[in-house]
């Protein structure tokens, strides 16, 4: 299992239960519970520091009932043009293009003046965006010249 989806997996487990009223997941593991079994971690300072400096980019929100969290991750960039009379448009008729096919796969245009880009996905690693990418490169041949995954905070929905 690779260091993030653990990480991850940790964050989620123990978001219901309090966790991030603690100092760290390790206070959160440790933290003994009527009923329940002794965790004791025995690790060397430095990895701790390195758990709890990557936890700290991680920040949880709520939007429309949902939570999620972000996190550092990528995305991949289909489209971005800066023509206003058509780059506008261009990028959401790819994005409905993308819609069809790939209906679970979030994806949304941004207006940052004076450019229009259209990205697609929210994945915490390199290969999970490329692996996405190979597939739409397939659906859509036509894209692939403008196609690159690019580094941003990235939205991973808890439920």
């Amino acid at each position: 299992m690779k260091p993030q989806h653990f990480l991850l997996l940790l964050l989620f487990l123990c978001h219901g239960g309090g966790m991030w009223a603690q100092t760290s997941i390790f206070d959160a593991l440790t933290k003994p519970e009527q009923g329940k079994g002794t965790v004791t971690i025995f690790q060397s300072q430095a990895i701790r520091a390195l758990v709890d400096s990557h936890a700290s980019h991680v920040k949880t929100e709520t939007d429309g009932g949902r939570s999620y969290m972000t996190a550092p991750g990528y995305t991949i960039q289909v489209f971005t043009g800066n023509n206003q009379r058509r780059s506008k448009d261009e990028a959401f008729s790819k994005k409905s293009q993308i819609d069809k096919i790939y209906s679970d796969a979030s994806t949304r245009v941004d207006y940052t003046a004076p450019f229009w880009r259209l990205r697609v996905g929210d994945f915490l690693t390199y290969e999970e965006a490329l692996c996405m990418m190979y597939k739409l490169t397939g659906s859509f041949p036509s894209f692939r010249k403008e196609m690159k995954i690019v580094r941003e905070n990235v939205r991973i929905f808890l439920n």
